[in-house]
């Protein structure tokens, strides 16, 4: 049956005789089969048995069976079809159950999945499934390692803000370095459809009384302030609904800030946040009230009270004037040119007693942009125990990446308890000249809600930020675990937790799929190796990789398995790397995977594959198998969020 339907779909094509590459591509992707060109480029030369560059419909039939019928995947077909040439309802539903761990199995499963995959009519109208209906459902993104749950919003969303992850950028209107580079409209518009929710705006005077955009001080190219915010206005809910956030670094005189505050006016109405939501707040409020919103973070006067007041009223010419206390680590190298801590030239040093130093300079804000600051205040962190005692809830902090890791590596618990209550934001230090990135994982450990990246540049640290907000559905919030949102936490990242009842996570790595060849091969052919990375707490972080497969990129198989234990899951994310062993030049990457442990799906399932700028390599994966975890009630695990079932 199969091969009376094999040849009534590609018996046309060969009418008049013998088929060339193009078409042998075109006639494979016609059967559902999704191939590299590469790989098959390099089967029709082995398959062109006289060197003509045409084929037989018999060596056609050989390129399918080597593209298509994979032996990994026959075995598994043969165990639950009993050496059959077909699977029944029956057989199907006991393979969902017992190797890919679908638990809420309705009557009607196993035949969705028949009418859905099954290419041959005859097989499908009998309620069975044959191999070419199994392959195509196992090639299906039903069969990802990601969590299809977890690509929709699926997180409490009630929640306040601070209690959020939040995707964010550093200097997002960069496109390539720090001091030389264009600036451009696209940094915005591709952080946006990456889902991010956080963007920063370095605003400084223009002429002709246009504030402009760029990196103050280097020779960046300009953009206007207006077309900046139009095209955010244009493409800021396209991926997400939830609340975009305009972190302004305002170096602004106070007029041309007043353009600024008609700009975000009129061209986001309605969206902009301008006033707070309660009467009376005391908490700040969540991505669900602030859906398609937009709110703008800089520096503030006065209080939420006072900015309700004077709603309505002409604030043309008000301008305020205070003093700021703010930290300078000129030896810690986050206040070169165009830092965030370096703004004025009104700076005076008002005590030096070794590091760091701090200084103070008057500030002029216009009262008109002040009053559109109301959740996302701009506060400058002096010290935990200021924020305990003077902190207000709408305040922010941004601490420059050495900073915030010297209280990390002295005070931990402090800055767990600091996130808690505060939005906290940690960017890049200013001699990142090339817009290289710093490593996020170990700030979400701590809790901070935004971890600023340059999102311009690949890499490990892109990977991790890509892989940690494809959860809740991309939508650029994940909701804390509860051990970081816990007013009486005592979670410390870098101790193991008390009473830990830690999990065992373990992969068996069973093959590669038409894996990008390396560039050094004439061919189709990688000394193909994995390393799976596991990034989480200090205690959990470790990597394994598996042997050397030689030149064999179109179909490694390694049969290796490796296992994980997992302090801390909840924080944990899991990055697969497909190399090539170089022995001279060092190994050549050929693609990744990051996602978080608790979004992998259980089963045989297929790691898709992404290039180093993060673009899709499909069909490129990997074949593995998981098997099932168990989370139990840790004590600081109470109340975990991620509520999809494993």
């Amino acid at each position: 049956m199969e091969n009376k339907w094999f040849l009534s779909m590609i018996r046309d094509e060969f009418r008049g005789g013998k088929i060339n590459l193009e078409k042998t591509h075109k006639l494979l992707e016609k059967l559902d089969i999704q191939c590299n060109y590469v790989h098959v480029k390099s089967i029709f030369k082995d398959n062109d048995r006289l060197k003509q560059g045409r084929i037989t419909i018999e060596e056609f039939r050989s390129i399918y069976r080597l593209i298509a019928h994979r032996e990994e995947i026959v075995e598994i077909f043969n165990t639950y079809s009993g050496n059959q040439k077909f699977l029944v309802e029956k057989n199907l539903l006991q393979f969902l159950i017992q190797e890919q761990y679908i638990l809420d199995m309705s009557q009607n499963i196993a035949f969705e999945i028949i009418q859905k995959y099954e290419p041959i009519e005859e097989v499908k109208r009998a309620h069975r499934m044959s191999f070419e209906g199994f392959i195509r459902y196992m090639g299906s993104s039903e069969c990802l390692i990601f969590k299809p749950d977890c690509g929709r919003v699926y997180q409490d969303m009630t929640q306040p803000l601070n209690d959020y992850f939040i995707s964010s950028s550093h200097n997002t209107y960069l496109i390539s370095d720090q001091l030389l580079g264009p600036s451009d409209l696209w940094g915005y518009v591709s952080a946006l459809v990456k889902g991010c929710r956080c963007l920063e705006i370095d605003c400084w005077d223009g002429s002709q009384n246009e504030p402009v955009v760029y990196h103050g001080y280097t020779l960046t190219s300009k953009l206007l302030f207006k077309t900046v915010i139009q095209a955010i206005h244009k493409y800021a809910f396209l991926t997400s609904d939830y609340p975009v956030v305009l972190s302004l670094e305002n170096h602004c005189s106070p007029s041309q800030q007043e353009v600024m505050a008609d700009t975000l006016q009129s061209v986001f109405g309605d969206a902009l946040l301008s006033d707070m939501l309660d009467d009376f707040p005391d908490k700040l409020p969540s991505p669900e009230v602030l859906k398609f919103k937009v709110l703008v973070r800089n520096k503030k006067i006065g209080t939420l009270r006072e900015t309700h007041e004077r709603k309505g009223s002409n604030k043309h010419g008000q301008v305020e004037e205070f003093e700021e206390i703010y930290q300078d680590e000129i030896k810690g190298s986050e206040t070169l040119i165009g830092s965030e801590d370096n703004p004025g030239k009104e700076d005076e040093i008002i005590s030096v007693a070794g590091l760091p130093l701090f200084k103070k300079r008057k500030v002029k804000v216009a009262l008109a942009l002040s009053d559109l600051v109301i959740y996302t205040k701009a506060e400058k962190f002096r010290s935990f125990q200021h924020s305990r005692l003077y902190q207000q809830f709408n305040e922010s902090n941004s601490i420059g990446e050495t900073e915030a890791r010297k209280l990390l590596k002295l005070r931990a618990h402090e800055f767990v308890l600091h996130t808690r209550r505060f939005i906290t934001r940690i960017y890049p230090k200013a001699t990142r000249t090339d817009s290289s990135n710093f490593n996020p994982q170990e700030f979400w450990n701590i809790g901070c809600q935004m971890v600023a990246l340059n999102f311009q540049t690949p890499g490990l640290p892109m990977d991790l930020q890509n892989g940690k907000f494809l959860d809740n559905g991309g939508s650029g919030y994940i909701l804390k675990p509860q051990f970081l949102r816990d007013i009486k936490t005592q979670f410390n990242p870098n101790k193991p937790p008390n009473q830990s009842d830690p999990v065992t996570l373990t992969i068996r790595l069973i093959s590669g799929i038409q894996l990008p060849p390396s560039n050094h091969s004439s061919s189709n052919k990688a000394d193909a190796l994995v390393i799976l990375e596991l990034f989480g707490v200090p205690n959990d972080q470790t990597k394994q990789q598996t042997r050397v497969i030689k030149r064999n990129a179109f179909s490694p198989r390694w049969n290796e398995t490796f296992t994980f234990i997992i302090q801390v899951p909840e924080l944990a994310l899991m990055r697969f790397v497909v190399e090539s062993q170089g022995l001279i030049t060092g190994n050549e990457f050929l693609g990744q995977y990051t996602l978080p442990v608790l979004s992998m799906n259980k089963g045989y399932r297929r790691v898709p594959l992404f290039s180093k700028m993060g673009e899709s390599l499909e069909p490129a994966s990997l074949f593995i198998y998981v098997w099932p975890f168990n989370l139990f009630g840790t004590k600081y695990r109470t109340g975990i969020v991620c509520r999809v079932p494993f």
